[in-house]
């Protein structure tokens, strides 16, 4: 805040993004009070403008400090509030928690405005903070939700979006990306030419993967086995599935590796075989996450699936690029309801990338029966191994069949017809245009006005609310 002050920055919104930064309320609420506000107006004040997005679906997520710490940090602080100790300290407090200050419970309680960041993490989140307004009933706790989008100039391909949609859609159509009829357009794009593009970015990929691994080869004394495993051995031709993201234990990286007979005979199967492609990293502090990793990379070694199994090492915004753009199908099986987004998918579809997904997080709005594939998610002890059936399922069943099903100038039209479905769905839903939108619509022009009422100058800050209706 005070950075921000010494660089002439103004503003009418604070909008904050998870507990971290919550402790801006305090500094705003302390500059109301030098001009001669009591506490409790500018805590009023400072709440009616802010604004509060809550990411994760899991307890353990949310910042808990110790009260000693608390003391030793804000001990000196709390007298220019004119706040006691333990009034500050109960704004932090989370009923079910109350061994520490909750930087959530804490944020929550300072905001006006409160969301979730998909309609299914909206109903968990309500659920979870439902202690902090005991007397409502859950449905109506003040907890709303904007489901997450993806910025399409940044995650389009540039071919695709230059050159493809610029003649079917229009030279304008990246300026009405969040308008459904713009989309309705993706039809009149010709089967065989979606198809080809698609083919080439395959390709890209693929070529990709086996230079970076050419370039460690030449770069370090690598063990060959493990050059096998980082995809050197993969085929343009193949039904290539990918799955990319941080290896955290919810979201389930192994899943595909449940049944190794099974997923043998799939991955090479001489006619219509099936690859997979993994990459990620694991925090360097969760040892569970790199036991995961290590299965993964165990079975990508393994000379049973014949190099069908790839880990790309250093994963990167470059690498997820590739991957959005090149593989077939996108992978997601997270551990329900865990995934409180999920923006992965979103950039894959968006390039005609069909996603194979566990029902949760955005595939509960996105996935409509034609834009891909869904698993209801199955309960109990033994849910893993369900999950993975189901996957397996409809590999064999739908998938697969479908994709190698092509005509004689070798295009599959059954999956580009689920290719056009995706792009479809994704670019006018899950556009980061349409959540700008959303959040200003629902929250930032109220937040001016409040801003207004409790005596900001709006237009002194550079802040016109014309300038917010006009997006």
């Amino acid at each position: 805040m005070r950075i921000l002050q010494a660089m002439g920055i103004e503003y009418s919104v604070l909008h904050m993004n998870e507990g971290h930064p919550a402790f801006a309320v305090l500094e705003r609420i302390r500059e109301k009070m030098e001009s001669g506000t009591s506490y409790r107006d500018a805590f009023e004040e400072v709440s009616k403008s802010t604004v509060f997005t809550t990411h994760t679906p899991v307890p353990a997520g949310h910042d808990v400090f110790s009260f000693l710490l608390m003391d030793k940090y804000f001990g000196s602080y709390l007298p220019t509030l004119d706040l006691s100790r333990d009034d500050f300290f109960r704004l932090g407090i989370n009923p079910s928690q109350p061994e520490g200050f909750n930087m959530t419970a804490f944020a929550m309680r300072c905001s006006a405005y409160r969301n979730a960041v998909s309609k299914k993490h909206g109903e968990v989140t309500r659920k979870m903070w439902h202690q902090l307004w005991p007397d409502l009933s859950e449905d109506k706790v003040p907890i709303e939700y904007i489901t997450n989008g993806v910025h399409v100039p940044s995650w389009i391909d540039r071919r695709l979006g230059d050159v493809i949609f610029n003649h079917y859609l229009g030279r304008n159509w990246l300026e009405e990306h969040d308008q459904r009829r713009i989309w309705e357009l993706i039809d009149e794009i010709p089967d065989e030419v979606l198809w080809k593009h698609h083919l080439a970015m395959k390709n890209m990929l693929i070529t990709k993967i086996r230079e970076r691994a050419r370039e460690k080869w030449l770069n370090s004394s690598s063990d060959p086995r493990l050059m096998m495993a980082s995809g050197v051995l993969l085929d343009p031709a193949a039904l290539t599935l990918g799955f990319a993201r941080r290896f955290a234990s919810y979201k389930r990286p192994t899943l595909l590796l449940q049944d190794m007979a099974r997923l043998r005979k799939l991955l090479n199967d001489p006619w219509r075989p099936v690859q997979i492609i993994f990459a990620g990293k694991a925090h360097q502090d969760d040892q569970q996450s790199k036991l995961l990793l290590q299965q993964v990379f165990s079975a990508a070694k393994d000379q049973a699936f014949g190099g069908r199994i790839a880990f790309v090492e250093d994963y990167d915004e470059l690498v997820a690029q590739y991957l959005v753009h090149g593989v077939d199908v996108w992978v997601n099986n997270p551990l329900p309801p865990m995934e409180a987004s999920g923006t992965s998918g979103m950039k894959a579809t968006l390039n005609g990338v069909p996603q194979l997904s566990i029902l949760d997080g955005w595939w509960m709005e996105g996935y409509n029966g034609k834009n891909g594939w869904a698993v209801a998610g199955a309960e109990g002890q033994d849910r893993d191994a369900k999950d993975a059936a189901a996957i397996y399922d409809l590999l064999e069943k739908e998938i697969v069949p479908l994709f190698y099903n092509v005509d004689e100038d070798g295009v599959s039209h059954g999956w580009v017809a689920v290719m056009k479905e995706s792009i479809k769905m994704t670019g006018p839903n899950f556009s980061a245009r349409r959540m700008a939108k959303e959040y200003t619509k629902n929250f930032y022009l109220k937040a001016i006005e409040a801003s207004a009422t409790a005596g900001y100058r709006t237009e002194k800050k550079g802040v016109k609310e014309d300038q917010f209706r006009r997006i």
